[in-house]
């Protein structure tokens, strides 16, 4: 905090006005709670590391909810600030550091991390300061359950539910055994384990289900392991490191038509940088993701960022925006502490709209709202889970050229 020395008595007061916003204020909580301040929204999302590409489409989408929303005319009488922002860099220490600035300097809800490790090294830090967190793209199983306060809540789906859709895909592919190797941390464990258990239950053989350091300095050994086992698939569960591990597999004759892969490498640009003077090498390659969200949604999305060209997790950043400013909107106040109760509440249960300003009109008509997201219907269960999901499947053409194949809802 500044130093009051020398300060007139009207100066030291702003001085320390100033410095009690900057410590968090609320003796020590996050939030900004006051009634007189205006909602205040935070993200850590990574703009550097191995997850960079997944930054533009949160970030993109996170500031066009907070348009919207100021359109309607912002929550409880007032516009929302511009974000607090931070890097998640996919580094545990940068990630806190990151959410612990947002938590001094107010936030009431802070979107993210990216990545389920990141969540958990800032979760303590965002939740027990009576923050709340919403993460578009954690989908590390039980990552809900391991917050005790009730204020982490996500909008991407479990991998508990992903795991059998992309086991069905290789089913329905005529696949008959499949090799699996993933990232060695929560997310590619959890996803891993999930989809090879549902593949046995397809009766598919899984011949090879082992994890990697995504930090090795090269991905040979996984390479010729996943080769070596000489499976009808390949899955693999892995960030940007997979591109090495798709060319590797690429160099030791394998099809791209016989790889799969889900939500941490479904990325437009992935042609061009597994070979960028050959995009349609990797024809034929598939994945499983969490859908990016409604036409309507990413039509004004890439309106709103005309540059945008990865939209991962796009429509479910967008989702804990929206769905967390009506919670606060229905509480009638901006303190996390009061409006934590509610998200669960606006998200089920009441009569269904599908935007930030029709929701926000029902609520002072006195109705109990029912929001349903852009990129599903939400429904959150007690935990902070949503309860059912919509999933698409992910390919790459003869050109190289991404689309998006089919979608699944489930349950």
């Amino acid at each position: 905090m500044p130093s009051t020395k020398a300060l007139s008595l009207t100066a030291a007061a702003a001085a320390l006005t100033l410095g009690l916003t900057a410590c968090g204020g609320d003796g020590g909580n996050g939030g900004g709670g006051g009634e007189g301040d205006a909602l205040q929204f935070g993200f850590v999302f990574p703009q550097t590391g191995d997850l960079a590409h997944l930054g533009p489409p949160q970030e993109s989408a996170a500031k066009y909810a907070l348009q919207e929303i100021n359109a309607a005319g912002g929550v409880n009488g007032a516009e929302l600030p511009d974000f607090l922002e931070g890097d998640e860099a996919n580094d545990a220490a940068q990630a806190n550091d990151a959410a612990q600035r947002h938590v001094d300097q107010g936030a009431d809800i802070i979107l993210g991390a990216a990545a389920s490790g990141m969540t958990q090294a800032i979760m303590d830090t965002v939740t027990s300061n009576e923050v709340v967190q919403c993460s578009g793209s954690n989908t590390a199983p039980g990552l809900a359950e391991e917050d005790e306060t009730g204020y982490y809540w996500r909008t991407a789906p479990s991998d508990l539910l992903q795991g059998p859709v992309l086991a069905e895909k290789i089913a329905s592919d005529g696949h008959q055994s499949v090799a699996v190797t993933y990232r060695a941390d929560d997310y590619g464990e959890g996803l891993a384990n999930a989809a090879a258990d549902a593949l046995e239950e397809n009766g598919i053989e899984v011949v090879y289900n082992e994890g990697y350091d995504p930090n090795a300095p090269n991905f040979d050994a996984v390479v010729n392991e996943l080769a070596g086992a000489e499976a009808d698939a390949a899955l693999m569960v892995s960030f940007e490191e997979g591109v090495q591990i798709i060319t590797g597999l690429i160099e030791e004759g394998v099809g791209a038509d016989q790889m799969y892969a889900t939500d941490g490498l479904n990325d437009e640009g992935l042609a061009e940088k597994v070979d960028s003077s050959d995009p349609g090498a990797v024809s034929g390659f598939q994945g499983t993701a969490p859908d990016v969200g409604s036409d309507d949604f990413l039509s004004g999305l890439t309106e709103f960022d005309s540059e945008l060209e990865v939209f991962q997790f796009s429509g479910q950043v967008y989702d804990c925006a929206v769905v967390t400013a009506l919670a606060a909107e229905q509480a009638g106040s901006n303190d996390p502490t009061e409006f934590v109760g509610e998200i669960e509440g606006v998200s089920k249960d009441g009569t269904e709209c599908t935007s930030f300003e029709e929701c926000k009109q029902l609520i002072a008509d006195g109705e109990d709202i029912d929001y349903q997201g852009v990129s599903g219907p939400l429904n959150f269960d007690e935990n902070g889970d949503v309860t059912s999901a919509t999933f698409q499947v992910y390919g790459f053409d003869d050109e190289g050229v991404h689309s998006k194949q089919d979608t699944i809802t489930v349950p």
